[in-house]
């Protein structure tokens, strides 16, 4: 059974947000949800049964008026959809969208980047812990300042909701947390400039994108370096949530506060200012290839304080607490494949 709080809570910046909601034995629906706690169905309010909100970040600059709008209704008067709302802890939060496309950025804490090199450095190594971080910081810095940002390519089906519990499969040795920062595309986007790329971002949620470390890097054929499919996109890998908050909600994605607690205990706990490519860094690099879409998800690398560092990874009944400031919280359970 999932872990959820005893009273979800509508904690997020600005009037109002957006995810996916269901009551029990109920169809899923898109839903306005606001500070109050409460829920409008969306389905009802555009007159459309068919809406999801990923068809609303595809008519993002047409909408964003109206929910603002139909905010304001449900917390100031009544209006025609004010049988609509309902109590937000009567629901259950699922993944607030379903993309199309998920792009990831690996390595893009700067401090995360130190800790895991670090820990995998070779046992004959002949550096000191102390002159390793100092040389892999200058190789940050540089990279930071003349090099490209490092994106791949995630599997929506590895997507879960906020609440769910994570299943951790039998063959990952070392399942990892990896809260961050994820970007909600707004517009499409292609070949967009760093200048141009914010423009195309409707909003902010949240991910934990788990990893297990064991399978990151091909064992039998180390020519080829890193297997995302395996290590990154299991059933459940990456929980998002509990909601879209938009982006001019957010005064400064580059400045907000990213944490987890593992078991109550604080993991990870560090500002966005720590990436080494921003937001329209990433946005414009990725649109450099491929052709982002309304609702995907640009995920921005997760800081420091994972499982690999603390020699800590995640096992059977852990809970782990994400937030980031301004867009809420997360609460997974994590359990063995094969557990009770």
């Amino acid at each position: 059974m999932s872990v959820k709080p005893a009273a979800p809570s509508a904690s997020f910046s600005g009037p109002f947000a957006l995810g996916t909601f269901s009551a029990p034995d109920q169809a899923s629906f898109p839903g306005l949800v606001v500070p109050e706690g409460r829920v409008l169905d969306l389905r009802t309010a555009f007159r459309d049964p068919a809406l999801t909100t990923r068809r609303l970040f595809e008519r993002w600059d047409e909408v964003l008026p109206r929910l603002g709008a139909l905010a304001a209704d449900g917390t100031d008067a009544p209006t025609d959809t004010a049988d609509a709302w309902q109590p937000l802890d009567g629901l259950r939060v699922h993944a607030p969208v379903e993309p199309r496309q998920v792009f990831q950025s690996g390595a893009n804490y700067r401090q995360h980047v130190i800790d895991l090199e670090v820990a995998h450095r070779a046992p004959d190594d002949p550096r000191t812990p102390e002159a390793a971080r100092a040389e892999i910081a200058e190789v940050m810095d540089r990279r930071a300042a003349e090099d490209l940002p490092y994106v791949f390519i995630g599997l929506p089906s590895a997507i879960t909701g906020p609440y769910d519990d994570v299943v951790l499969p039998s063959w990952a040795e070392q399942p990892d947390w990896e809260l961050e920062l994820a970007v909600v595309v707004g517009r499409p986007a292609y070949r967009v400039s760093v200048s141009e790329a914010l423009a195309h971002v409707a909003g902010y949620t949240i991910a934990n994108d788990l990893t297990d470390r064991a399978t990151v890097f091909r064992r039998d054929m180390k020519a080829i370096g890193t297997d995302w499919l395996r290590s990154k996109n299991a059933p459940g890998f990456t929980p998002l949530g509990p909601w879209i908050v938009p982006a001019a909600s957010i005064a400064d994605p580059g400045d907000l506060r990213v944490t987890l607690k593992l078991n109550g205990e604080t993991m990870q706990d560090e500002s966005t200012k720590d990436m080494l490519f921003g937001i329209a860094r990433l946005v414009s690099y990725a649109s450099r290839t491929s052709r982002l879409l309304p609702g995907d998800l640009v995920l921005t690398g997760s800081p420091a304080g994972n499982g690999m560092h603390w020699g800590r990874l995640l096992r059977d009944g852990d809970v782990m607490d994400g937030s980031i400031t301004g867009l809420g919280s997360q609460r997974t359970r994590c359990i063995a494949q094969g557990a009770s």
